[in-house]
């Protein structure tokens, strides 16, 4: 659960990125056409010293209030019905995204974007995952390596093959009932349960139909998206009473759904062109069927 929080805070810091005359603010913006080493060079620096600040920020601010123990490893691939694993895969696409990306602005060739961009999120992540096996309240987990590796292996393996992303991995959240239930494991304020409840989460696998279609007359913005989330997840089966859990019953949901690419919106502003690239992370409302053990459910507007 911790390390799922951890994923979402690295995220939104690359949400101020996207903050200066019109005019300076899109040449800005605009990637290189070739090496700018002053770019390069800041990027690099950025995130090194991120990394660096958010690694020593946990060991000394967060696992300092655990008990140490010797490196060891755990298997926690049951545990919350591998919606962390999910959440591991989109944070590890993300960061790889935006850190190419990043690299692109910069003017470094293709190869190194992919080389040392798209594996920023396994790598800091994995790092996070090395700081968990000397902590005795949690471990390294393989699962949780695995899961950063897909979600790095998705957004590398698409650009060697098409040169473009046409499938993304999403991420879309509502309030549940079960935070109350749980509230110290799955948040009490609204902004702790967007990071900590996995009921309301729904991770979605996001395809741009143009893009597998180009000589067809389908919007480019257009998507449709298949996801999956959970109902009656309350905890990871360690701490929770287990006449609770008799009464609750858990199972998985899948969704199929329309979605809207943000960056295939034709704009001239760059800095609108960022926002709507850095958002496009969030999955678009829209109507939604789902599928449970319970039955299918037609949501009007689902998120």
């Amino acid at each position: 659960m911790k390390r799922n929080v951890v994923n979402h805070i690295v995220l939104l810091v690359l949400l101020p990125l996207c903050s200066f005359s019109q005019s300076k603010l899109n040449a800005f913006l605009t990637p290189s056409d070739t090496l700018n080493k002053p770019r390069r060079n800041a990027v690099v620096i950025s995130e090194v010293s991120l990394a660096t600040i958010s690694l020593i920020g946990l060991n000394q601010l967060w696992y300092a209030d655990y008990d140490r123990s010797k490196f060891h490893t755990i298997n926690d691939n049951k545990e919350w019905l591998q919606m962390d694993k999910f959440g591991h895969a989109f944070t590890s696409y993300q960061i790889g995204k935006h850190g190419a990306q990043l690299l692109d602005w910069s003017g470094v060739r293709k190869k190194d974007q992919l080389l040392y961009g798209a594996t920023l999120g396994f790598t800091f992540l994995t790092a996070v995952e090395v700081l968990d096996g000397y902590s005795k309240e949690w471990g390294f987990s393989w699962g949780d390596v695995m899961a950063n590796a897909a979600g790095t292996g998705l957004y590398i393996g698409q650009e060697l093959l098409w040169e473009e992303q046409r499938l993304a991995l999403k991420y879309s959240f509502h309030q549940t009932k079960y935070a109350k239930i749980q509230p110290d494991k799955l948040g009490e304020s609204f902004l702790e349960q967007v990071l900590k409840d996995y009921n309301g989460q729904t991770y979605w696998l996001s395809a741009n139909l143009h893009a597998f279609f180009k000589e067809s007359k389908i919007p480019r913005w257009l998507n449709i998206a298949v996801g999956h989330s959970v109902s009656g997840v309350i905890g990871n089966g360690k701490d929770v009473d287990n006449q609770l859990l008799t009464n609750i019953s858990t199972y998985r949901k899948y969704y199929l759904s329309f979605d809207v690419n943000l960056s295939a919106i034709k704009t001239k502003s760059r800095l609108l062109s960022t926002i709507f690239d850095v958002f496009n992370m969030i999955k678009v409302p829209f109507p939604a069927l789902e599928f449970s053990k319970k039955g299918s459910v037609f949501h009007l507007f689902y998120y």
